[in-house]
């Protein structure tokens, strides 16, 4: 679906990458760098997360905890060091005051179940490495905001709601093009008094 995406558009560029493999990031924002032609990198969305419906506190083990965190929040932190010396230079050239997306902004795709203060609503599934490894890259976000801010670089937490996909299956609240269209609508309002925050797809705040 993507190559046919791509063959549409010409503008669109397909990378490899797997965040849970560290030489393939690198690789990755070498290619990207070349393709950006000495401008810098407006925005990166980490969105790469896996979940495993079946891991409860009785039955989750130390392969599956250590696997999940690979991918949902370590992957997001090795993707934000690889590439930022790009989003730096798209801060640097941007005649923006503030922060905002269209001048350099890192954009963490996580969940509410990731949320401390609300997981008593939603333990009805309980998915222990999910929920912890999303919480951790809640933390990443605010350690992100308060570093990298101060080179220009917006850090927020975006909670797409529970969507219709391989992975929210059909039993879920919202259509991939609501949640899609709401993220869309939210990414150009965000500014530095979001930084740091967990916000969903209708740009409402989520608790920690």
């Amino acid at each position: 679906e993507l190559r046919d995406l791509a063959s549409k558009h010409p503008n669109l560029v397909l990378v490899k990458l797997d965040v849970a493999n560290p030489s393939t990031i690198t690789d990755a924002a070498k290619i990207v760098e070349g393709k950006l032609n000495g401008t810098g990198l407006n925005l990166l969305i980490n969105n790469a997360g896996i979940y495993t419906p079946t891991a409860s506190l009785e039955t989750v083990d130390a392969e599956e905890m250590i696997r999940t965190y690979k991918t949902n929040a370590v992957g997001p932190m090795l993707m934000a060091q690889a590439f930022l010396p790009l989003l730096k230079k798209a801060a640097q050239k941007s005649t923006e005051k503030g922060l905002s997306c269209s001048k350099a902004a890192i954009i963490n795709i996580s969940t509410i179940m990731g949320s401390i203060e609300k997981t008593p609503e939603s333990f009805f599934k309980p998915v222990i490495s999910y929920r912890c490894s999303k919480a951790a890259l809640n933390m990443l976000t605010r350690c992100q905001a308060l570093t990298y801010g101060e080179a220009g670089i917006l850090c927020v937490a975006l909670h797409p709601g529970w969507v219709k996909t391989d992975m929210g299956s059909q039993e879920a609240d919202l259509t991939v093009d609501t949640s899609v269209r709401g993220l869309l609508s939210v990414l150009p309002s965000l500014s530095e008094k979001h930084s740091g925050t967990l916000l969903n797809w209708e740009g409402n705040a989520i608790p920690w």
